[in-house]
C-alpha cells in the first residue's frame, strides 16, 4: 500500500514536454500518473506517438484544436474548458492553442510516464511553433 500524496500545482513547469508543452507534474500512483499542461497562445505542439501509455485530457482554460491519429481513422476536435478526449496507445497526435490565453489541462498518463523517450516524433499535421 502507498502512502497518502498530496501534490500543489507547481508554478513553474517542471520540464517541456517531447511535443513542447510546458508540464507541471501533480500526483501519481503505481498504476498512473497526473500531470498539468500549457500551450501557450499562438503554439503549436510537435505530433507525436507514445509507445507504451495512453492518456485522458481534461482541459481547464483556453481554447484549442487536438489532432488523433489511428490507422485510418483521423480527427481534428476543437477543445474548450469542460471537455475530456482520450489518446489511446499508439495514436499519433497534435495539438495547437488557437485562443488568446494559455491552453491548459490535466492529463493522467497509465501506466505512468516513462520519460522523453516514450514519445516517438511522427510527421506534424499542422505548422510546429518555433
Amino acid at each position: 500500500m502507498s502512502d497518502f500524496t498530496t501534490v500543489e500545482l507547481p508554478e513553474k513547469p517542471n520540464y517541456l514536454a517531447p511535443d513542447g508543452s510546458e508540464i507541471r507534474l501533480l500526483a501519481s500512483v503505481e498504476a498512473g500518473n497526473m500531470a498539468h499542461c500549457t500551450l501557450h497562445p499562438g503554439q503549436v505542439s510537435k505530433a507525436v506517438k507514445h509507445k507504451t501509455v495512453e492518456e485522458i485530457w481534461y482541459f481547464l482554460q483556453g481554447r484549442g484544436e487536438v489532432y488523433r491519429q489511428q490507422g485510418e481513422s483521423t480527427e481534428v476536435v476543437d477543445v474548450v474548458a469542460g471537455v475530456s478526449l482520450t489518446i489511446p496507445l499508439g495514436t499519433q497526435f497534435q495539438f495547437r492553442n488557437t485562443g488568446d490565453e494559455p491552453l491548459c489541462f490535466v492529463i493522467v498518463t497509465m501506466p505512468p510516464w516513462t520519460g522523453a523517450d516514450e514519445a516517438v516524433r511522427v510527421e506534424d499535421y499542422w505548422t510546429v511553433s518555433e
